[in-house]
């Protein structure tokens, strides 16, 4: 199966970077504009194969005949090229059916970017596409740029220069306009490239195929994606768990840093778990590297080039310079990177050699450093430790005029297998040129050195997802199927949980304010309805009742303000439930996101959890491991885990929980949309952990595969 993949992924690369012939329709003859770019770009760029320009206009563009339509080429066509407007581009797909055109690329807009009435036009290319057999890279795509082979089909008015640099990176851009930013920010930076690909609106072929296919291609070593969104993840991360196996780093530049949230989701998950954390996820499950800056595209694969993710992240830092180091180190501490100081056994073997270096964190050789033997002893010597696992060299004014200083000992040095990374505090392009012929990662700023060093720290192997708890999921799945109606109230969500074996407070329904609930006191009252998911913004929870006479009371006074602020809402009576105590209170949830399927939340808990935001999310289903890193990873949870002393919390079970929750991924029938737990309390060690509320929303009432946003 996997050999007929490849198969077919070699014939459609064939077609897209290196057909035979290329049709061009909606050519011009006018050099002005933007549709005679691409037959002047081919040619010279070097393009060797034939170019049928198509226009019923002209019977001749450039030098090349030109032809009315497709269907009066006599020749077979390997790859079509739309330049025409959005209302005629249907038309002209259609001849490409009609001529057996494998791809044709779509230049022309005005289709789902433009909204609804634009969107209905690009279903009909697809259905046309898919109906005749012609895969579609576009519409709304400004082309493709192939170095090796040469193939430069694309308006990009960068590809005005005379030539361009052949070397292992690929891109793949959703943003058309970005490609020629990054092609000539790369060429700036040294960088040579295999291929340059927009996908625009990708009606057909993504950004997740492309990748696979970039996997297979002899002159990528590295691939670089440009991301707004996360469109077809499944076939996304099929391809980066392949490139990872094949040593061929995945880095990804993503907008959406600020996070809109998803105004849609009922719970305070869904407002948590927003795009870009869960984007963050993704990549992080599938071996993918994410970078906040454009430069750190270009510079971080060579710093992995030949490695796989560390299972421990200390860095050694030395200078000759304290401002340029500082510059650097100190964004390593913002992102919690550990920069580590000499070993004694380093110290100590650099003095028999009559070189003397400080213990502390950043090795300083200032005014020492200013020789090549002692900056390439130092150098060396933090590289051949085991006390470091990577190490990163930074040069002051000699990378601008003594390279044999720094440059060079860095060049020469014996990397012992590790990650080495230089940054060059002046502007020192010949230095930088000296480092990349060497493949040392050198830098140009602070911001991206700290950026690639942070993003090498968070690369991990892709995740291996746990299988299903067939016990635990047939008991959940007997009484999810029983629910009715989207959203079930607090009671029968607490139930679901039980089943998946998280442990919830006593709890009894009252549907009168004057009955009696068999619940040791001091108890909590809460409404009970599947239409109040935020019970406290109601008014609908009372704490710490001591007696049946409260209790009466405070059910009154419940159902009094709730039928104010919610007169429509469904009641289903009062919960009354054992008031539970622990060391901290946290919110568990799970969630299907609309871009790349379920995930799994952990955080700080209580009515302020949407303030603080201290969360680890992860795809889900997740492994007892992964979860015991989440646990890890909510700052928050430290008080329980032993800091200052302070009293212990079940950790354990707060990791079994979340792996239990997490198992909604996998339950069958009815699907889970949404599902929360807020708060959990968290006892002491031992004493486990304790559901206290409770809200679960299914997909639809029948099941239907309509995702929440």
């Amino acid at each position: 199966m996997r050999s007929e993949a490849i198969k077919a992924n070699q014939v459609l690369a064939q077609a897209l970077f290196a057909p035979k012939s290329v049709a061009l329709i909606g050519a011009s003859g006018d050099a002005k504009k933007n549709t005679s770019r691409p037959q002047r770009y081919l040619r010279k760029h070097g393009y060797t194969g034939r170019i049928i320009p198509v226009n019923p206009g002209r019977a001749e563009i450039f030098g090349e005949q030109a032809y009315p339509n497709l269907q009066s080429v006599p020749d077979a066509i390997d790859h079509a090229f739309i330049m025409v407007p959005a209302d005629a581009v249907g038309a002209a797909l259609e001849q490409c059916v009609a001529k057996q055109v494998p791809v044709a690329t779509i230049y022309s807009d005005g289709f789902a970017e433009t909204g609804v009435a634009g969107r209905r036009k690009q279903e009909e290319l697809l259905k046309i596409a898919r109906a005749g057999g012609v895969r579609v890279l576009g519409p709304n795509c400004i082309g493709i740029l192939s170095i090796q082979p040469s193939l430069a089909l694309s308006v990009l008015a960068v590809l005005e220069m005379d030539r361009i640099k052949h070397g292992p990176f690929a891109i793949v851009s959703q943003s058309g306009s970005m490609i020629g930013a990054l092609l000539s920010r790369g060429l700036g930076r040294g960088a040579g490239f295999s291929k340059l690909i927009s996908v625009g609106n990708e009606v057909d072929i993504g950004v997740g195929e492309l990748t696979d296919m970039l996997i297979d291609d002899p002159h990528t070593g590295a691939i670089l994606l440009f991301l707004e969104t996360l469109r077809d993840a499944d076939r996304l991360a099929h391809a980066a768990r392949r490139a990872y196996a094949a040593n061929k780093p995945v880095v990804v530049y993503k907008l959406g840093r600020s996070n809109l949230g998803q105004d849609l989701a009922a719970s305070h998950t869904g407002a948590m778990a927003g795009a870009d954390e869960v984007a963050d996820a993704f990549f992080r499950a599938h071996g993918m590297l994410r970078v906040d800056n454009l430069e750190t595209l270009f510079e971080l694969p060579t710093l992995l080039a030949g490695q796989k993710p560390a299972m421990r992240h200390r860095i050694s830092a030395m200078t000759t310079t304290g401002g340029g180091a500082a510059a650097v180190v100190d964004r390593l501490g913002l992102f919690g990177v550990d920069v580590v100081p000499p070993t004694d056994h380093v110290v100590d073997n650099l003095a028999r050699k009559n070189i003397a270096i400080p213990r502390t964190r950043l090795t300083d050789l200032t005014l020492a450093g200013a020789k090549k033997e002692i900056y390439s002893a130092v150098l060396n010597e933090l590289l051949a430790s085991d006390h470091n696992d990577l190490v990163l060299a930074v040069v002051g004014s000699s990378a601008v005029r003594h390279p044999q200083i720094a440059i060079e000992p860095i060049a020469e040095a014996d990397s012992h297998g590790k990650p080495l990374a230089a940054f060059l505090a002046p502007h020192a392009e010949t230095s930088l040129g000296l480092l990349a012929a060497a493949g040392v990662a050198g830098f140009r700023t602070p911001e991206s050195c700290a950026d690639a060093l942070r993003a090498w720290r968070d690369w991990a192997a892709p995740v291996e997802m746990p299988g299903p708890n067939s016990q635990m999921l047939s008991a959940a799945a007997a009484l999810v199927k029983a629910m009715p109606g989207k959203q079930v109230n607090e009671y029968d969500a607490c139930r679901i949980f039980a089943a998946l074996g998280i442990a919830h407070a006593p709890t009894a329904v009252i549907t009168k304010p004057d009955q009696r609930a068999e619940v040791a006191f001091p108890v909590v009252a809460k409404i009970l309805s599947p239409d109040i998911a935020h019970k406290t913004d109601a008014g609908g929870v009372v704490l710490n009742i001591s007696d049946g006479v409260a209790l009466k009371t405070a059910a009154e006074q419940i159902l009094s303000r709730v039928q104010t602020k919610h007169p429509a809402a469904q009641i289903n009576g009062i919960l009354v439930q054992r008031l539970e105590k622990g060391l901290v209170e946290v919110i568990l949830g799970f969630r299907r996101d609309s871009q790349v399927g379920p995930v799994v939340v952990l955080g700080i808990g209580g009515v302020l959890a949407e303030i603080y935001k201290d969360i680890a999310i992860r795809l889900a289903p997740v492994s007892i491991e992964t979860a015991r890193a989440m646990v890890e990873e909510v700052r928050g949870l430290a008080v329980i885990r032993g800091y200052r002393g302070l009293p212990r919390g079940d950790c354990a079970a707060l990791a079994q929980a979340v792996a239990a929750m997490s198992q909604l991924a996998l339950l069958e029938g009815r699907s889970v949309a949404e599902a929360e737990i807020n708060p959990l309390i968290v006892k002491h060690e031992g004493e486990g952990v304790v559901a206290v509320d409770g809200l679960i929303v299914f997909r639809d009432k029948y099941g239907s595969s309509d995702q929440v946003i």
